[in-house]
């Protein structure tokens, strides 16, 4: 027989006073009554972390590290789907999406057959999971989200990634602005006009909503979320959406934003213990300062270490979802090198568990520095280059980096890759017009620039280079931060025109000219150079009739 008792035990939030639950259970009756679910179906309504723990630890596979995270499995899915996103073409909003290979067309009929395929599959369950939180912590931009799913597990990632509302918001939560439907375990109608796999990702901004078909993974929900706002927010506010990280320093309060692709370091780079973190991954940028789009933290964990980054490393306890990773069966320790299931090992915490973070999440003060992370394989760019205006504009829209292994569907080992605005499969609107957004804040507010490469030095990943020391990086981060870099020598980087200084205090001379380092000789080297710039040029052609000649004139010359 199905259950047929409410979950009133533990709603909305831990510290909710046990002398309501005839409030709960009415709040709960009319989400359910509006997202037409099963009412005889146990429905965990913003539930507690340790209730959420004993309803997955039901799941298939699930268990609890040694260090009391929740250890999930996300499937045969263990990264992103790009390929299986879609956004709905419908009048609101087709005049301003940017079509083509990142946002493919979907008509409202197929959306309506997904929608349908994936309500009647919640319909089924026994137990069902709905968060209702915030996107975006300054309470001028934040949107209200609502996540229906049927596996506890992505409850409570979302829990983690999202911003938790006071009880009192709760009682006013209202209506969401946005609400996502999880069906991951139930695959997409391949039959379907559009459908190319039984995995689907659709959004549709007229209605607010987003389906999920075909994969478990978590991160569809993360980046489903982070789409959203980067249509949202240039739309509705004029708001500029990062895919970035952000800190700020404790004493002098300057704002430091990391852009780049997963893998590049925005994490780790961010989680300084000497500086408060406003986030990890996704950023908005107003008139009256940054802001984080999250409530947590989604770190990689391969090769994670308590030595390397201990603030990270710390943060994996309870309350935290480690997915996808390898743990011994019988002390519960995980082995964080091993890459058997996948190498997109991850974590996701609330950002209150990094000591440093600084809460609320946001800032009223404009970036003082602005850093491009790029992670080259090739180990031709330098570690550290300070840009010009318009080289900032040529390196954003550029977006180069070599892709991660793990990071995607199907990528095994570095790829190198270009993502416009280092957020490209996240983009809805034309890159130009979030480029010229960023120009016109680094002009406004006179941000200093930087190109920081976290990738190989030496000779290119295939060629037996070694990965640029992170005690090295952190140490020109800091010369960034303490201002030596503004007073050093620099001398011209050959080919890509970029400003290299001749020392960082700390810092081997000889790594930051990768020129003087090169494995395989001076002549080769040139030669790499000269294929990687070709690779530069070829990539901007798509962007050459939109963007000025000072902005082609910044990238690489051959």
């Amino acid at each position: 027989m199905a259950p047929t008792a409410i979950d009133l035990h533990h709603s909305y939030s831990e510290s909710l006073p046990v002398s309501a639950p005839s409030q709960k259970a009415s709040r709960k009756d009319s989400v359910i009554a509006k997202l037409g679910l099963n009412p005889d179906a146990v429905i965990h309504y913003n539930s507690a972390v340790p209730i959420l723990y004993e309803d997955a630890l039901k799941e298939k596979g699930t268990s609890i590290s040694s260090t009391g995270a929740l250890v999930a499995y996300s499937g045969s899915k263990t990264g992103r789907s790009p390929k299986d996103k879609r956004i709905v073409d419908e009048e609101t909003s087709t005049e301003n999406i940017w079509w083509g290979p990142v946002n493919k067309k979907v008509d409202e009929t197929t959306w309506k057959i997904s929608k349908s395929r994936a309500i009647d599959y919640l319909r089924t369950r026994e137990k069902i999971f709905i968060i209702d939180a915030f996107a975006g912590w300054d309470p001028r931009y934040r949107i209200k989200v609502r996540i229906v799913c049927a596996r506890a597990y992505h409850a409570l990632f979302m829990k983690n990634m999202l911003i938790q509302p006071t009880e009192e918001e709760l009682k006013n939560f209202g209506e969401p602005d946005f609400t996502i439907w999880n069906a991951g375990q139930f695959p997409a109608n391949v039959f379907t006009k559009g459908m190319t796999s039984s995995t689907s990702v659709e959004i549709n901004f007229k209605d607010m909503e987003m389906v999920i078909l075909g994969t478990e993974y978590a991160g569809e929900m993360k980046k489903g979320i982070f789409t959203v706002m980067f249509y949202l927010m240039p739309i509705r506010h004029k708001v500029l959406t990062l895919h970035s990280s952000a800190n700020q320093g404790t004493v002098s309060g300057d704002v430091t934003l990391f852009f780049g692709l997963s893998g590049t370091g925005k994490t780790t780079l961010s989680a300084d213990p000497n500086r408060k973190l406003i986030g990890d991954d996704e950023h908005c940028w107003s008139d009256h300062g940054v802001f984080n789009i999250e409530g947590g933290c989604y770190a990689k964990c391969l090769d994670l270490s308590a030595e390397k980054e201990p603030e990270i490393f710390n943060a994996i306890k309870f309350g935290s979802v480690l997915e996808n990773i390898v743990y011994d069966p019988i002390s519960k320790v995980v082995d964080y090198e091993n890459k058997d299931i996948t190498e997109n090992t991850r974590c996701a915490y609330p950002i209150d568990f990094i000591p440093s973070a600084k809460i609320p999440c946001l800032a009223d003060r404009h970036p003082s520095n602005i850093v491009l992370l790029t992670c080259d394989a090739r180990g031709v760019l330098p570690p550290i280059s300070k840009l010009t205006n318009a080289q900032v504009m040529y390196h954003f829209i550029s977006g180069y980096t070599s892709k991660m292994a793990g990071t995607e569907d199907g990528v095994t080992e570095p790829e190198a890759t270009f993502s416009a605005c280092f957020g490209q499969p996240f983009l809805v609107l034309h890159p130009m017009k979030y480029a010229q957004q960023l120009s016109d804040k680094i002009s406004e507010h006179k941000s200093n620039a930087w190109l920081l490469n976290t990738g190989w030095t030496g000779s290119s990943a295939a060629k037996g280079g070694k990965r640029c020391p992170l005690k090295y990086t952190r140490r020109i981060l800091d010369a960034i931060h303490s201002g030596e870099l503004n007073d050093a020598e620099y001398e011209t980087y050959p080919t890509f025109g970029l400003q290299i200084p001749k020392s960082v205090p700390g810092v081997p001379a000889e790594i930051l000219n990768p020129s003087k380092n090169w494995a395989e000789g001076p002549e080769k080297f040139s030669g790499d150079v000269r294929n990687l710039a070709q690779l530069f040029l070829e990539n901007f052609e798509k962007y050459s009739s939109e963007v000025t000649e000072v902005v082609k004139a910044a990238g690489p010359q051959l």
